[in-house]
């Protein structure tokens, strides 16, 4: 199973699990929750990514699929004034990936990434590894070291 992100967690040397799923994609709002659930651990270790805008400008944010991204606490994490969730048609161009299956990891542009404080609380957390239907587990430090991420409360 190789992706963008699989590729760039094996060259950075850093020790990750794979882990694949299956969830009925019209599940729609609670999604992660499925994913979660497909793979029996707490909604709290999985975390999605999403593309939004702060002030104009493309960030990521890394939130635990159990919460809902607050684009206020993401401006202020930013330095910025206003959030908004970016425009669909922005994530595969930006980041190589499909909506649903963007990975921090291998990103075709590297973003400024904001990470959920909550990720720190547990050994590890789960990610999209690629694509639906893959999860990667990885060490939240090594998460946070490989995107350049801030930490920030974002839910």
């Amino acid at each position: 199973m190789s992706t963008a992100a699989v590729r760039v967690l094996k060259e950075a040397g850093v020790e990750f699990t794979l882990h694949e799923y299956e969830v009925d994609a019209d599940v729609g709002e609670g999604y992660g929750e499925a994913v979660a659930a497909a793979m029996g651990v707490e909604p709290e270790r999985v975390f999605k990514t999403l593309l939004a805008e702060v002030d104009g400008t493309h960030v990521v944010a890394v939130v635990p699929v159990s919460e809902r991204l607050s684009v206020k606490a993401l401006a202020r994490a930013a330095g910025g004034k206003k959030a908004s969730m970016a425009d669909p048609a922005d994530v595969a161009r930006l980041t190589g990936y499909s909506p649903g299956g963007i990975s921090p990891f291998g990103q075709r542009r590297r973003l400024p990434t904001f990470v959920d404080e909550n990720a720190e609380r547990f050994d590890s957390i789960f990610v999209s590894g690629g694509r639906r239907g893959l999860q990667v587990e990885v060490a939240p430090v090594d998460l946070i070291r490989l995107t350049g991420a801030r930490v920030a409360a974002l839910s």
